[in-house]
């Protein structure tokens, strides 16, 4: 095959040449000035057809090209798929919002606030978001990386003196980026387990230190308050309260009225959408979740017409209505991938990414997507999903338990956008991935209590306190009607059911622990007819669960 000049043999590469200067020189016009003289080369070979302008460098290519008629398509038929999966799931309500190179092109409510009552879910419905308010935070400190008050490799400790984790070589370097990548060491969802039991922010962060670590940098576990560690940071530096600083750089500038990280602010909105879990035969509102504890990590409540505007935002790459808002060099690295998530399961298999509070994902198209889910088990599943490249975001609110519905709608409605077809039944392939967390935990669930099981000793063999440095104190008391186990600042007190001989169990409720979760309580090391430990299957995951009188 005749060459050109200058042209590289196989093999060779680019080593010579610096990648700036490659995609510099990857444009079309010198593609083809190389050898369009040659008519003996055009007669042998006639180029492929050209799909799109060579004006971006080859990590913005998408292998699958959209287009604005497939996108008008999309959102034309986006009211039937939102009611399709919510008469799928049974879902009480939900809301939707698509924003579309800066402008709100699709906002719907669908279904009820509240079971048992009629007022209607619009687009200006509040609904709790879960952990997408990870996304949002992270856009707030973005903001203080642009006013120079912290960086995201700013170590935590120059900013919270007081903080501490297990290993003290960590303590000193982990960033505000380690803590909101998920990469810090600390265990997945570390400190849960102390909110569930009623103790407040501070007391929370300040024994995350007793927690043991994985390996710093190399392991990511997601974890709520590692995050809302670094958001404190940054509120230290900023001089204010962290829900008083999202509102002053982010909600009130963007014209985000219905938004908040403060949940009194939630409770106090008339069109509010109020947490819904699955029961036999639908849902119903049972509980409600409280999460200022975790506020940075998923505390914030907002409605689709607002989460519109925020997306717009991010899609324009920190401007908004055509004026500057947030530098990207300092909103990018949010929206970059700095830790893997999910490494390849399989060699065809593409791994999973996260940046600094957002998911970072490559669609099958080829193109870079941005999302989020949102879930708490009491009642809320949210989701966004946003593809950069076609200046286009989509936000699923829903007043439920996750079941996978609002992840279907979006991803639905983006293989539409991409593909002009819906690839699959997304909700069938979302539902057994959210069931999990709806779950009940523990054990002894669905088990019956053995045959010929012994009987408990006289109660005052378990009766007492028991202490524990990570959970606080624990109360074993006699009640009418049994024992009773104590638990954490607000007293949680619960029945104490006699399993077999000195193993009991209970019952938990909350966040982590759904309806019908069962708990083992083992008194061990009798000394003078009184056990000396209790060990609380609920709370031993970290190895913790131990309690000495």
């Amino acid at each position: 095959m005749q060459k050109c000049p200058g042209a590289t043999g196989a093999g060779k590469g680019y080593s010579s040449i610096s990648r700036r200067g490659l995609l510099q020189g990857l444009g079309a016009a010198t593609a083809v000035s190389a050898c369009a003289a040659r008519p003996a080369m055009a007669e042998q070979y006639e180029g492929p057809e050209v799909l799109q302008e060579a004006t971006q460098s080859p990590p913005q290519t998408a292998g699958v090209l959209s287009s604005s008629s497939l996108i008008d398509e999309a959102l034309a038929r986006l009211d039937d798929i939102c009611r399709d999966i919510k008469e799928r799931s049974g879902i009480p309500g939900l809301a939707v919002s698509v924003g579309r190179e800066g402008e709100t092109v699709f906002a719907e409510g669908y279904g009820l606030r509240r079971i048992g009552a009629a007022e209607q879910v619009n687009a200006d419905t509040v609904f709790q978001i879960a952990s997408c308010s990870k996304s949002l935070g992270a856009t707030v400190v973005a903001s203080q990386v642009e006013a120079g008050l912290v960086a995201w490799d700013t170590p935590i400790k120059t900013l919270l003196p007081w903080f501490e984790l297990a290993d003290p070589w960590v303590t000193e370097h982990v960033s505000l980026g380690d803590l909101y990548s998920h990469r810090s060491g600390l265990p997945d969802h570390g400190g849960d387990d102390l909110e569930d039991l009623g103790y407040d922010r501070r007391t929370i962060l300040e024994r995350l230190r007793l927690l043991p670590l994985h390996a710093f940098r190399a392991h990511y576990a997601y974890t709520n308050f590692g995050l809302t560690a670094a958001a404190e940071a940054v509120a230290k530096a900023a001089g204010q309260d962290w829900a008083d600083l999202c509102a002053a750089e982010l909600y009130r500038p963007l014209g985000m009225d219905r938004t908040s990280s403060r949940y009194a602010d939630y409770r106090a909105r008339d069109n509010r959408a109020d947490g819904h879990v699955p029961v036999e035969g639908g849902y119903q509102p049972r509980y409600q979740r409280q999460p200022d504890a975790q506020s940075p990590a998923g505390g914030v409540s907002s409605s689709v017409h607002d989460m519109a505007r925020w997306m717009a935002l991010i899609l324009q790459g920190g401007d908004f209505e055509g004026q500057p808002f947030i530098a990207t060099d300092a909103l990018l690295p949010a929206a970059s991938a700095q830790v893997i998530t999910a490494p390849s399961f399989a060699m065809d298999a593409r791994s999973s990414t996260y940046g600094y509070g957002f998911g970072v994902g490559t669609e099958p198209s080829g193109r870079l997507s941005l999302s989020h889910s949102g879930a708490f088990a009491l009642g809320v599943g949210s989701n966004y999903l946003m593809l950069p490249s076609l200046g286009l975001g989509i936000t699923v609110l829903t007043n439920a338990s996750p079941s996978g519905a609002g992840e279907a709608i979006s991803t639905s409605f983006m293989d539409l956008v991409q593909y002009g077809t819906i690839t699959r039944d997304w909700f069938l392939a979302y539902q057994p991935l959210m069931a999990p967390i709806v779950a009940p935990v523990g054990e002894l669930v669905g088990k019956t209590r053995p045959a010929g099981a012994q009987p408990p000793k006289a109660s005052s063999s378990y009766t007492g306190r028991y202490a524990n440095s990570y959970f606080g104190e624990a109360q074993v008391v006699e009640r009418a009607g049994g024992l009773f186990l104590v638990l954490g600042p607000d007293s949680q007190e619960s029945l104490l059911e006699p399993w077999d001989g000195d193993s009991f169990i209970y019952r938990p409720r909350g966040e982590n622990a759904p309806e019908g979760s069962v708990s083992r309580v083992a008194f061990d090391a009798m000394a003078n007819g009184k056990s000396e430990a209790i060990t609380i299957e609920f709370l031993n995951g970290n190895g913790l669960g131990r309690f000495t009188r």
